[in-house]
């Protein structure tokens, strides 16, 4: 008879399906048995090849909703992965696999919270929800912001939630993200005019004319930052010009750059800004911006105590609160009003070969995540 914790058997199970995003590849349908055992409504919301799963247990407020993604990022060449990335092999104390820490291994901490927490508190208060994309990995177009948007439309508001993405650094709990930097990039074209380098008064070199633009955007002081964000950063990562001939002056110039900003900051001041420098140095220019996501920020107050409490009596940590890394889909939940933080398992080899969660911090996180639930819901 296996002595393997719920949590672990049920990521497992979720680790062997290949969800390669934007993939489901069967997990949301395997979690809504579960959940509808768990007296939840199930609501499927598929938009173009993107699955997501609504699961609601209850109709008033507040709120309490986990929220997570079932698709992984491809898992690179086979061979020099130490087990085969979606065998969900257990060894030296290490369940091993795409997925496992980011975040399958989190996702099945939800639910076996959820599944004991029912169990002991079935008429709990408000409502308890669980929101799963397959298009978290992917280009994050027909996932959670579509989710969000169809509840927005219906005024169906999240109070709290957790996201179950890996933030912890050393110990499970060590580190929750109450917040996120923005992110907005910009595909900048400079023109010049292209001819022989024999000639430069018949050219215009829009390397040449753009250098010093381009220099003072990565000097600039976008911000000072504050008590949770750095300042605002810009970084160039593409340049582009040239015919691959030595001996021709380029058209034009291609930059490509991004601003990971501050809540001192946005995204409009942004784009003003670069616009007066571009244009006091009197460049033919033109910038196509994307903006992935807003900076947010969840302060202490409910759920931040309430994660906090929770994490230093299961492991005895004073958790640290941060906005650092990259962001993930709580920058489409918390514009809505909610109060977002992301707990899960350590981060140290998500996106790699060899990519694993230690078991024991599977049922730590399913021990922290009930007794928040315990903390904000129990009657």
């Amino acid at each position: 008879m296996s002595s393997e914790s719920a949590t672990l058997t049920l990521a497992k199970e979720l680790i062997r399906r290949p969800s390669v995003t934007p993939e489901d590849a069967g997990c949301q349908a395997y979690l809504g048995e579960r959940l509808a055992a768990l007296g939840f409504t199930l609501e499927p919301m598929p938009f173009e090849d993107v699955t997501n799963l609504w699961a609601r247990r209850g109709t008033e407020g507040p709120l309490f909703c986990f929220a997570g993604h079932t698709d992984v990022v491809p898992p690179g060449p086979l061979e020099k992965w130490r087990f085969p990335p979606f065998a969900a092999e257990v060894a030296d104390g290490f369940l091993w696999g795409r997925g496992a820490a980011d975040m399958k291994g989190g996702i099945a901490a939800f639910v076996t919270a959820l599944e004991r927490f029912v169990q002991q508190h079935p008429d709990h208060q408000g409502s308890i929800a669980l929101l799963i994309t397959s298009d978290e990995e992917g280009p994050f177009i027909n996932g959670t912001t579509r989710v969000i948007d169809t509840l927005e439309a219906r005024n169906e508001k999240i109070t709290w939630c957790v996201l179950g993405e890996p933030s912890s650094t050393t110990q499970v709990g060590d580190v929750i993200k109450n917040g996120r930097r923005g992110s907005i990039s910009g595909a900048l074209t400079v023109k010049g005019k292209q001819g022989h380098v024999a000639y430069p008064h018949l050219v215009k070199n829009p390397i040449h004319l753009a250098a010093p633009a381009l220099a003072e955007l990565a000097q600039e002081v976008w911000d000072e930052g504050n008590e949770f964000f750095p300042p605002t950063s810009f970084q160039i990562s593409n340049i582009h010009a040239g015919t691959g001939a030595t001996n021709v002056v380029p058209g034009e110039l291609k930059v490509d750059f991004n601003l990971r900003f501050s809540t001192e900051i946005t995204d409009a001041e942004i784009r003003q800004r670069v616009a007066a420098i571009l244009d006091a140095h009197q460049l033919d220019w033109h910038i196509d911006w994307s903006l992935s996501g807003q900076a947010f920020l969840t302060p202490a107050g409910s759920l931040v105590d309430a994660c906090k409490s929770c994490i230093h009596k299961v492991t005895g940590l004073d958790t640290e609160l941060s906005t650092s890394g990259g962001t993930s889909d709580g920058r489409f939940i918390a514009p809505t009003g909610a109060q977002v933080v992301e707990l899960g398992p350590i981060n140290a080899t998500i996106h790699q070969i060899d990519e694993r969660v230690s078991i024991a911090d599977l049922d730590t996180l399913s021990d922290i995540y009930e007794r928040i639930l315990v903390k904000l819901l129990a009657s």
